[in-house]
């Protein structure tokens, strides 16, 4: 069982190091294509922002999950049962994403706008889809609550893992 605890913890904290790759990676594109539009015509830079907008969102959001899961599986080596953890983690990830989809929704607004108006609906669909994960998980919260109260000893040791970051 020690062995199986290693190699789930060594395979976390290396796909937590190929996102933070991932993410530099990615913020180096957006360096380009922010560069490129520098110089360029009014429209066509706009553009070229927007997307190293877009990008910047996803390397953001990569380099969040990087930070969740080396914090909450390498670091903190916590097992996902308990309430508060589970609150905990799914909240981490929930942020990340519904940030990414907001950011998304409004760089594909604005490009939707500005280059083809008959994409506007798929736009939109995804700030819904934002809201709609938003509106979940605060009603999953709101539930989780009642069972993190009937659980106050895992609250204790969810608050005294923090110890295992802040080091």
């Amino acid at each position: 069982m020690k062995f199986l605890k290693g190699f789930f913890s060594t395979a976390h904290a290396l796909l937590g190091f190929l996102f933070v790759l991932v993410s530099v990676l990615i913020t180096v594109l957006a360096v380009q294509t922010g560069w490129s539009a520098v110089g360029a015509d009014p429209d066509e830079s706009a553009e070229m922002a927007i997307e190293a907008i877009g990008l910047l969102a996803i390397a953001v959001v990569s380099l969040q999950i990087a930070q969740t899961i080396t914090e909450e599986e390498v670091v903190r080596d916590a097992h996902i049962s308990a309430p508060t953890r589970v609150r905990r983690y799914l909240s981490r990830f929930m942020v990340v994403v519904v940030v990414a989809l907001s950011i998304e929704g409004l760089v594909g607004t604005f490009k939707a706008l500005h280059e083809e108006p008959e994409l506007l609906p798929h736009a939109a669909s995804v700030l819904i889809a934002a809201g709609v994960l938003l509106s979940g998980w605060g009603v999953f919260i709101r539930m989780n609550k009642a069972a993190e109260d009937l659980e106050p000893e895992a609250m204790a040791a969810a608050k005294s893992e923090d110890a295992k970051v802040d080091e």
